[in-house]
């Protein structure tokens, strides 16, 4: 059945099914009867989205009673799930005559409007409850009275929501800045449940029970994080499919990491003050300014004694006393928001202050936030695969699974092998790309490795000349923001070309510009390596200026290297090279988006053809056809872009 389902819906889209769908369909059937989970590699451009959802719509159609659960890493593809692949799947099954199947989008609370903080006076004194006063067309349109017209329309529109029993999601609000989103929602601690006074008409709530009761959900990585830690309490599955599973075991990372910054502990005491009587109030002050102050002291790195944990016991002690004061009183939602927020200082404090082998507490520093102190496992492969594998069949699918050409690195991160038998079958359905004929790789080799010094003026030449002779049309993907500006500075000011740089504009809008002027640039970092689509002639350049390693000073990835050693493993190989191949094979992969694309990946680092472990990441990145000479590949950056014809 989900051949023909397959067929139906790739029918109404684009013609007859690709090769690498039709396997990757029965390679999830497969699955589904045996009760083993699949690794599946599906390049870009297979349309692995309807590839799994197929199976996953026939599955349902023939069994009523099952429930399959579909997790991606961003937004914009679980929106692209719900807006297009999964109403034209369920098209085809319609026109099949299958039994209809239910169906929602459930993401995370802070994605939907708090009624309780809506309606009700913030708890911190300190937080501003914007009126209909900011709405007066007289006023001024500086920053904080744009911010208050944000609120209040994002207010409106949440209470139209309710009143229409609407589920409010963020996606479908009106146009607002991250800071005005910040004051109508709220984060999962904050949340009181059942003590809320707005319960019945929460929009989390709506959104959760609409999820229990669906056959088929789409939610993200760190949701099903939350969920495997819960018991399952909400989604259920007995079939899971992982999209973007590369990054899988980033986000059970991310999900299962404290953060705790003196800002934090302060907003907790400002709220608890108004409960507690001066003694106690004071008491929480002294221990939160002996955090701050050690905090301001310590060095960045990993913490495993001294002054920061001290000040972190004393802390703990004083949010114990301060919780038992406050107490819970569920008819009062004020208390328990307050209470709530003691409580996630206290748990913080409690898991650094115990933290054993198996986790790492350091210091680390943001602009604007200084220090904050962040505790996280050191390994996730055996709760991925206790929480999650050994709950239900899963299909785990991405463009990049094979690193080095084997599955084998992959499987181990994410707890699909270890000392038991192997408990997953892996497949490459391949990609409808011809990458020797369509793209080349070009390894700088005449240029130095590169140094702790940031990126070189020979890089920066070598940079300009290969944006001038493909006349804009780069991506520019940097290992630090330091270097990204550089290189966009020094382009701006020995060519004529164009260069947007992240940070410079939001995000999202940068992107839209790159891809609707072709003879634009766009230089950034991390932000970039993944998730930019921009086919045809808006990107024919791909330029990394460094094999993107993890920094030598990031505590984690530090102590999981480490870890890898003891057990007479290559931590180098397991770790850094694992996580600068995954990268490579995600950036290099911004280059062909469709049959039609042709273009250039230049790699700056000269290291990717010496380095004994240059083999593994060339053999991780799509197969290019590869070459050193310099003047071969600006003729042919230049043909791709020919000047134009004068009269």
């Amino acid at each position: 059945m989900s051949a023909r389902l397959l067929a139906r819906a790739v029918e109404a889209i684009s013609g007859a099914p690709r090769p690498g769908q039709e396997q990757m369909a029965h390679a999830i059937d497969d699955a589904i009867a045996t009760h083993r989970h699949a690794l599946i590699q599906a390049g870009t451009g297979t349309g692995k989205s309807l590839g799994y959802l197929a199976p996953v719509v026939a599955h349902l159609a023939q069994n009523p009673h099952a429930r399959v659960t579909v997790a991606t890493a961003t937004l914009a593809l679980q929106s692209q799930l719900a807006a297009k692949d999964i109403p034209t799947i369920m098209a085809a099954a319609a026109a099949e005559k299958l039994p209809a199947i239910s169906w929602c989008v459930l993401k995370g609370g802070s994605n939907y409007p708090c009624l309780m903080k809506i309606r009700d006076a913030p708890v911190d004194p300190l937080e501003r409850q914007y009126s209909l006063d900011d709405l007066d067309d007289d006023e001024p349109v500086d920053a904080d009275s744009s911010l208050g017209k944000q609120v209040v329309a994002l207010r409106s529109w949440a209470e139209d929501m309710s009143e229409h029993s609407r589920v409010a999601d963020r996606d479908d609000a009106p146009s607002h800045s991250p800071r005005a989103w910040t004051q109508i929602s709220i984060s999962g601690t904050e949340c009181v449940g059942p003590a809320c006074a707005h319960i019945d008409e929460c929009f989390v709530q709506a959104a959760r029970q609409r999820a229990a009761v669906s056959q088929l959900v789409v939610t993200n990585h760190a949701l099903v994080a939350i969920e495997a830690d819960h018991g399952w309490a909400i989604l259920d599955p007995d079939l899971l499919v992982l999209d973007e599973a590369h990054e899988l075991a980033a986000r059970v990372t991310t999900s299962k990491t404290d953060e705790l910054s003196p800002r934090m502990v302060d907003r907790a005491v400002r709220m608890a003050a108004s409960t507690l009587s001066d003694e106690s109030s004071n008491a929480l002050r002294g221990a939160a300014e002996r955090f701050s102050e050690a905090m301001d002291e310590a060095e960045p790195g990993r913490v495993r004694d001294g002054a920061v944990l001290d000040a972190v016991s004393d802390l703990r002690a004083a949010m114990r006393t301060g919780m038992s004061a406050i107490g819970r009183n569920p008819s009062n939602p004020r208390l328990e928001q307050i209470a709530n927020a003691v409580k996630q200082i206290f748990d913080i404090c409690d898991r650094v202050g115990s933290a054993g082998d198996d986790e790492v507490v350091w210091v680390s520093v943001r602009p604007r936030v200084g220090p904050y102190l962040v505790v996280a496992p050191l390994r996730v492969a055996g709760a991925i695969r206790a929480g999650i594998l050994d709950h239900q069949t899963t299909v785990l699918t991405s463009a990049t699974l094979k690193l080095g050409d084997s599955f084998t690195p992959i499987a181990i991160n994410l707890g699909l092998t270890g000392e038991q038998e192997e408990i997953y079958d892996a497949c490459d359905v391949g990609s409808p790309f011809d990458y020797q004929a369509q793209g080349i790789c070009y390894v700088a080799a005449h240029l130095p490795p590169p140094g702790r010094d940031g990126i070189s003026d020979d890089a920066l030449r070598e940079i300009a000349d290969l944006v001038q002779a493909g006349d804009g049309h780069a991506l520019g993907l940097f290992s630090s923001m330091r270097a990204a500006e550089r290189a966009a500075d020094f382009v701006r000011h020995t060519t004529d070309k164009q260069v947007l740089l992240q940070g410079e504009g939001h995000l999202p809008d940068l992107i839209a510009r790159f891809i609707a002027d072709p003879e634009l640039s766009l230089f950034g970092t991390i932000s970039l390596w993944q998730g930019v689509d921009a086919p045809g002639e808006t990107c024919n350049l791909v330029i990394v200026d460094r094999i993107p390693f993890p920094r030598p000073d990031e505590p984690l990835m530090q102590a999981r290297q480490l870890d890898v050693a003891k057990k007479g493993g290559n931590g180098f190989m397991e770790v850094a090279a694992f996580h600068a191949g995954l990268m490579l094979a995600q950036g290099t992969g911004r280059l062909i988006r469709r049959t039609s694309d042709q273009g250039v990946v230049a790699i700056l680092d000269s290291r990717l053809l010496r380095a004994n472990y240059g083999p593994f990441l060339v053999a991780s990145m799509p197969p290019l056809w590869m070459t050193t000479n310099r003047q071969t590949v600006l003729d042919a950056l230049t043909r791709l872009n020919p000047p134009p014809q004068t009269a």
